[in-house]
């Protein structure tokens, strides 16, 4: 007997989906506006980070404009990754898509954390604390729905274990 739709499950599915969107967008805005002035402020922290007051020498804000040109590359295929995940799940209804991108962010934010917390960088973990919470609810909650409900009938489930 098929399971009805979900409207909870819907709502979160295009959630995830503009957030693999927003991931795709953001990498080729990092790869492509460098040099623009649009992440001047952004730079600036950081060069606060590892210069202090003293005068940023000019080759290290280009050294940032490439590091965040190859970052947003990155999050890019990160991006398209996402998305493929999303579908995945979506279409098949499977807990393992849900799973996997569980995974990736829990290996991402601890490590990112840890790094900007090291460089005193707070504006990234503030960041990453934000990504956590709109992230990791709505996956957790699908990977428990859609691992329920692709349970065959007469497979033990966690509940039944007590």
């Amino acid at each position: 007997m098929p399971v009805p739709p979900n409207p909870l499950r819907k709502a979160l599915v295009v959630w995830l989906y503009a957030a693999a969107l927003m991931h795709l967008l953001a990498g080729l805005m990092l790869t492509w506006a460098g040099h623009s002035g649009l992440l001047d402020d952004y730079l600036n922290t950081i060069e606060l980070a590892f210069w202090g007051a003293d005068s940023v020498p000019a080759t290290a804000r280009a050294q940032q404009v490439w590091w965040l040109a190859l970052f947003g590359a990155t999050l890019q295929s990160y991006g398209v990754y996402m998305l493929a995940l999303v579908h995945i799940g979506n279409r098949l209804k499977s807990a393992m898509p849900w799973g996997w991108l569980i995974v990736g962010i829990l290996l991402w934010a601890p490590q990112d954390m840890w790094i900007s917390a090291q460089a005193r960088v707070w504006s990234h973990l503030w960041f990453d604390s934000v990504a956590l919470l709109v992230l990791l609810p709505p996956l957790l909650w699908l990977y428990r729905h859609d691992r329920q409900t692709s349970l065959p009938d007469n497979a033990p489930s966690e509940s039944n274990h007590g």
